[in-house]
């Protein structure tokens, strides 16, 4: 009898499992009647005449942008350059005082010598469906930071982050070589309803007055770059 060397056989080998990427993304240009329900609800309750706690925040700096600082990238119509600019911004917070539907407000200017950006944040004091609600406005063309903030420029773009769930996001959108920018006339009584929003607080936060006070303290780059002259040290007098 001869005996047969004993075959192994091996199972195929099974690629390693790759972790799944779920990515969202958001219909800034045409929402769904639903989400422009949401949209509305949540711009009816912003406080029209919010009564403010003593506690308040005003801050201003200079930080370096790599990226677009729109925080809706779709659809965005700010210039934009590969080399990374400087950014001088404004920031005023303030505090609900009563037991509504929002905590805080928090209003921020930005200027990077090309595109002046706006944005309006109200947070939710105990967020279980809706987190905040952000408006943004930007332009361009306008030559000052003083002339941007009393010109009262409209929303362009509004969001909402939802506890859970994915945003909800609405902006301006323009046309692009692929085809011609889309219809968004249904929406226009969205963004007539965050512009409202957006005047009036910058009224109540005093953003006319405390914008530009506060830009003026900021050292510009010419300004950081000369250096204070010092006094010659005294030279002492050696005894002989």
């Amino acid at each position: 009898m001869v005996a047969l060397p004993a075959l192994s056989q091996q199972a195929p080998e099974t690629p390693p499992t790759q972790p799944q990427v779920k990515v969202n993304m958001l219909n800034v240009c045409t929402p769904s009647a639903e989400e422009q329900k949401e949209i509305a609800a949540a711009l009816a309750r912003v406080p029209k005449q919010p009564l403010f706690g003593p506690d308040f925040e005003i801050s201003h700096g200079s930080s370096t942008l790599t990226d677009s600082p729109n925080f809706l990238q779709p659809g965005h119509n700010t210039e934009t350059s590969g080399d990374p600019s400087v950014a001088r911004y404004v920031r005023i917070r303030r505090e609900f005082a009563v037991q509504a539907l929002f905590a805080s407000v928090q209003y921020s200017f930005s200027n990077d010598g090309q595109n002046m950006i706006e944005t309006l944040v109200l947070h939710v004091r105990d967020p279980k469906d809706l987190i905040q609600v952000s408006m943004e406005d930007t332009a361009s063309a306008i030559s000052s930071a003083e002339s941007m903030v009393v010109a009262n420029t409209p929303a362009s773009r509004i969001r909402l982050e939802r506890f859970g769930k994915s945003s909800i996001a609405l902006a301006r959108c323009n046309g692009s070589e692929n085809g011609p920018a889309p219809d968004q006339s249904a929406y226009e009584p969205l963004f007539h309803s965050a512009s409202e929003v957006l005047a009036n607080y910058r009224q109540l936060l005093g953003v006319r007055h405390t914008v530009p006070a506060e830009l003026a303290q900021i050292p510009t780059a010419e300004k950081a770059a000369v250096k204070p002259k010092t006094a010659p040290a005294a030279k002492r007098e050696e005894k002989k």
